[in-house]
């Protein structure tokens, strides 16, 4: 959908035509949905977090800048719906840690981590994952979104050298980690190596 047809959708979706919304629905779906996979670390919070987005898009419809890019807004909605998850989703684990606690409870890791790792889809996701919010936000629309740098400053609402500079520290990062587990790996071998002879 061009940005123009994609104005006068918003326009009719304004104006309360339901064809409209399939119609912005459509185009939009599969970036949204994509989007906040990459973003959110539980898969399990994923629809929830699409769900907030449909209606945090509808909530500020009227306050979209029609002469700004439509994909560069959306992107940033998505970044802040995933942000604001996380930080909700920490509080309620603090006070369920808490609550554990204050019952004399010791809380281990347990079936959910095991299952969260399966649910990782590869070794790049998980390095991806391991980025801070602030990282992760610029790499995922850079390489996943397929935006330009000034598209990811809009997005985010920070300086075009700023987008810059946490994309070249996220590489690094990435770089670093990925020595660090390839490493990690080696040496398991080698011990399974000196174990068997």
């Amino acid at each position: 959908m061009t940005e123009e047809e994609l104005h006068d959708c918003l326009y009719r979706l304004g104006n309360g035509d339901n064809e409209a919304f399939t119609l912005l629905h459509n185009s939009i779906r599969q970036q949204v949905y994509g989007t906040v996979c990459l973003l959110v670390n539980r898969q399990a919070d994923v629809a929830d977090v699409v769900n907030e987005i449909y209606i945090e898009l509808f909530r500020s419809l009227q306050k979209y800048d029609g002469k700004r890019p439509f994909g560069a807004w959306l992107n940033g909605m998505i970044v802040r719906q995933c942000s604001n998850w996380k930080r909700r989703s920490w509080r309620r684990l603090r006070i369920v840690i808490r609550s554990r606690e204050n019952a004399s409870e010791v809380l281990f890791p347990g079936a959910d981590i095991s299952l969260l790792k399966q649910e990782q889809r590869g070794a790049l996701l998980e390095l991806v994952a391991g980025l801070s919010p602030k990282l992760r936000s610029v790499i995922v629309l850079r390489y996943y979104g397929e935006c330009s740098f000034d598209d990811i400053a809009s997005a985010l609402d920070i300086p075009l050298g700023t987008a810059k500079s946490r994309h070249h520290k996220a590489l690094r990062k990435l770089r670093q980690n990925a020595a660090l587990t390839e490493e990690e790996e080696l040496k398991g071998e080698w011990a399974c190596l000196s174990r068997i002879n």
